[in-house]
């Protein structure tokens, strides 16, 4: 049974508006705040407008996580799935990795990528070792929602993205 991260979206909300009138336990970065915030980091590295959270996303991306959850595999919903939007998929040894680490292995692909029209853009000539990475930072995506279910051994961390990346013939970076 897969376990919903969007739970805390209050505390995104107080964080968000600086309402200080709950109890500290409250107040704490919610894991859903937390995911925003490691791909916010990388836009403003990069220079690029920040992403805002969707909970529709997010609810999409438990749906599809409760699915690889139960199969205990990675594996992409298909674009009608996932209603065309953009897809990263990570999974790791379940309640072992924080938001940061499952978000910061999408960003290790960073060495790799280069600046370029899509999909020449990664200096081992494979523009999959760097798609997890050239989403987050894709240009237009305004849009983020993630979501993380717990399988038998791992956790399965899908984020969608709105509008996606990863488009042949555009520029990125």
């Amino acid at each position: 049974m897969g376990r919903v991260v969007t739970r805390g979206l209050a505390a995104l909300a107080i964080a968000v508006t600086g309402v200080t009138a709950l109890p500290a336990e409250a107040q704490q970065p919610s894991f859903a705040f937390r995911l925003l915030a490691a791909h916010n980091v990388e836009r403003d590295r990069a220079g690029l407008p920040r992403l805002s959270w969707s909970s529709r996303l997010a609810q999409e991306a438990q749906a599809w996580a409760v699915v690889l959850s139960k199969k205990g595999t990675l594996e992409h919903s298909s674009n009608a799935q996932r209603r065309n939007m953009g897809e990263n998929l990570w999974m790791g040894s379940a309640g072992y990795y924080s938001a940061e680490t499952m978000v910061g292995g999408f960003l290790a692909e960073r060495d790799k990528f280069r600046p370029g029209t899509f999909p020449q853009v990664s200096r081992t000539g494979n523009w999959s070792d760097v798609g997890h990475y050239t989403q987050i930072i894709w240009p237009t995506t305004t849009e983020v929602g993630c979501a993380v279910a717990k399988g038998a051994v791992n956790d399965f961390l899908v984020c969608r993205y709105n509008p996606p990346g990863n488009t042949f013939g555009e520029k990125v970076g």
